[in-house]
């Protein structure tokens, strides 16, 4: 081990002495290119490495701590909603029922109900997305329904498909 380190120290000396030499035989208008060069060459790198990270995360981060305030603020509203609807009282699923037959009425035939027990299948037939907003808050507050399952796509004429509800619970 220790003649292979002697070796390799001989190789390093013979290189760096062959490099003096090398170097020692340009020109002083060669060495200064030469100089100019790697000084161009080492700030490329010192920038591209050290600088450049640093200073698009500078840059960016008013964007992205706006963006996370913004989150924050989303996620905090839904959970003092949600704290909100488990401090609701239940009602029962005829209630429900009559709650949801009285949303449903009121967005015409784009939207049919059909109660089956304590569940209610809402069939839409090109209802806009403002009608199944408006559906859905009216059915979480009147109904204290809760979506189990849906199936709904967009076409031109807006959304159809199906929503099933849970009645009566939150």
């Amino acid at each position: 081990m220790n003649a292979q380190v002697e070796a390799l120290g001989s190789q390093v000396q013979a290189f760096r002495q062959r490099a003096g030499e090398t170097w020692r035989a340009r020109s002083a208008r060669d060495r200064t290119l030469i100089g100019v060069m790697a000084a161009v060459v080492g700030a490329f790198v010192l920038w591209t490495v050290a600088i450049a990270p640093a200073w698009r995360t500078l840059v960016q981060a008013p964007a992205q701590i706006e963006w996370l305030d913004a989150q924050l603020l989303q996620m905090r509203t839904m959970a003092a909603e949600v704290r909100e609807l488990r401090n609701t009282t239940p009602i029962a699923a005829a209630q429900a029922g009559v709650a949801m037959k009285a949303a449903a009425e009121r967005h015409g035939d784009k939207v049919r109900l059909t109660l089956q027990g304590d569940r209610a299948l809402v069939t839409f037939q090109g209802a806009s997305p403002e009608q199944v907003r408006a559906l859905l808050i009216e059915a979480r507050s009147a109904a204290r329904a809760r979506p189990v399952e849906a199936q709904l796509t967009r076409a031109a004429t807006g959304f159809n498909g199906t929503l099933v509800l849970n009645l009566g619970s939150i």
